[in-house]
């Protein structure tokens, strides 16, 4: 986090010293998923549910994704993002879901390769820099394409686009 922190990857204050601790309420080890080259960590991605809520059971966000600055434009983000999305599924998810700066067009286009689509954007949300920047809601459904929604309700219009960009891959 500390070899990896600028404003235009969160809008968080920089990670304190080297003695704070990596896992914190809510962050079990079995959340974070770690890249390994060669014997180093090159990255983590970590995993946790959004809201303390049984009916958001279903989600899981990526609450922090991080590599370090040698490893960066080698396929570890997107080694990464595929492991959360397995242990994702794995988990019975049904949506992966993370935010991310507008500006942070490296990280938008590393997301948007590995299928995640913008759901949401909250303008103004940080000021950084001295500048007012948005923060973007994006998400990757997990769910099956031959899933139907219940209730006899119909699906939203966000869920019928992943599904049709998904299926013209």
């Amino acid at each position: 986090d500390r070899a990896t922190w600028s404003t235009v990857a969160t809008p968080a204050p920089a990670p304190a010293g080297h003695n704070a601790p990596f896992f914190r309420d809510g962050v079990e080890p079995r959340d974070v998923l770690v890249a390994e080259v060669e014997g180093t960590i090159t990255g983590y991605v970590r995993l946790t549910h959004p809201y303390p809520l049984a009916s958001s059971a279903h989600v899981l966000h990526v609450s922090g994704i991080a590599v370090a600055p040698a490893f960066q434009r080698r396929g570890v983000g997107t080694a990464l993002l595929a492991a959360a999305e397995r242990e994702a599924r794995g988990r019975g998810a049904r949506r992966l879901t993370l935010r991310v700066l507008a500006h942070n067009a490296g990280a938008r286009h590393l997301y948007e390769r590995a299928g995640f689509v913008v759901e949401g954007v909250m303008c103004g949300e940080f000021l950084l820099d001295g500048q007012y920047r948005d923060d973007v809601l994006m998400a990757l459904d997990l769910t099956p394409m031959t899933d139907s929604p219940r209730s006899g309700t119909s699906a939203s219009g966000a869920s019928q686009a992943r599904r049709a960009r998904r299926g013209s891959r």
